[in-house]
């Protein structure tokens, strides 16, 4: 389905208008500083709104500037960037903000193709900021913005098609805000499962109203129980280091990892953790660490000042040793 220069007109009227009356109220919505809303899109790279919104201000706090962010330790950065996941953004962000301070003069790049030839900046996170902070008239593609895109014109779109139908439904004079529009449509309106179609205010212009034919289901969730040891001394509680080059939170702090149920005693408490396509029941033991252990004894007030994993985050919070916690005050792209 193709639409008219006159469908076009009006689905970027109505779309902007509901927006305009309907936009979450979001802290980097708020702001036109490039450096925050670059922070925000990196964070919100697959990680939900809720979550972000727990560490957005805290971040910005302790690195309020990138010259402030180019300067840190990459520990400390990922101390800040601790329980949203997916560190490599992290790692990406901060060897991104040296390159603007060194060898940009602490220029931003105004433009997405520029942005693009920064570590760890996509297409995507290039137009968004490009069009955000700049104003530039280029379109987005996330998850969301796909999903609206399919059910509008009933066809299964994919690579540069998907990309070029963004492009022509852009609004020229409003891009960022049109942008930011159909990302929100996905992510409150257009839901994956059960779309709210009669509040939808593209509903006279949808191919489908619903799901699209064929929709590919999301594979199922892995469940795996693991265990933990937690071993406190005199104000301190023992840590093990994940190596360098692990594929996942390499370099990251985090509690030893336990044999299983032994059949003697019982866990101190038990939560649940997701990474990508895994739920995790996690068994949490008090006991010494095994003496084969290799990691350092960390002070209870260092722990906020230290690269926990995310879920060595929420596990010494659950046992109350972890007193600072980021504020709440604060979304992701995925609601």
């Amino acid at each position: 389905m193709t639409f008219s220069a006159s469908e076009k007109s009006q689905v970027r009227r109505r779309l902007l208008r509901w927006y305009d009356q309907n936009a979450r109220d979001l802290p980097w919505r708020r702001s036109r500083d490039p450096y925050a809303i670059w922070v925000s899109e990196i964070m919100l790279q697959q990680t939900r709104v809720a979550a972000v919104l727990e560490h957005y201000h805290a971040f910005l706090k302790r690195f309020p500037t990138v010259k402030k962010l180019a300067a840190a330790r990459e520990a400390s950065v990922l101390a800040a960037w601790s329980g949203l996941g997916y560190y490599r953004r992290a790692r990406m962000l901060h060897s991104a903000a040296k390159v603007i301070v060194r060898e940009r003069g602490g220029k931003f790049p105004t433009t997405a193709e520029e942005w693009q030839t920064l570590p760890g900046i996509g297409r995507y996170t290039a137009a968004a900021i490009a069009s955000i902070a700049f104003g530039e008239p280029v379109a987005v593609v996330d998850g969301n913005v796909e999903r609206v895109l399919g059910r509008l014109t009933g066809q299964r779109l994919s690579g540069e098609q998907l990309w070029q139908t963004a492009e022509d439904l852009l609004a020229p004079r409003r891009p960022g805000d049109f942008n930011q529009a159909m990302m929100e449509l996905g992510a409150t309106v257009c839901l994956p499962r059960g779309p709210l179609c009669l509040a939808c205010p593209l509903h006279a212009f949808c191919a489908t109203r619903g799901e699209l034919a064929g929709a590919v289901k999301a594979a199922p969730q892995k469940k795996r129980e693991v265990h933990y040891t937690l071993d406190l001394r005199d104000g301190e509680v023992f840590l093990v280091q994940r190596p360098p080059k692990a594929s996942l939170m390499a370099g990251m702090w985090e509690l030893p990892e336990r044999a299983e149920k032994n059949g003697k005693g019982s866990p101190s408490f038990t939560l649940r953790h997701s990474i990508t396509v895994t739920d995790y029941t996690v068994q949490v033991w008090r006991e010494p660490a095994a003496s084969s252990a290799a990691g350092k004894w960390v002070a209870l007030d260092r722990l906020d000042k230290t690269a926990l994993t995310g879920l060595a985050r929420k596990i010494t919070r659950k046992a109350d040793l972890l007193w600072t916690t980021p504020t709440t005050e604060a979304r992701s792209h995925g609601g």
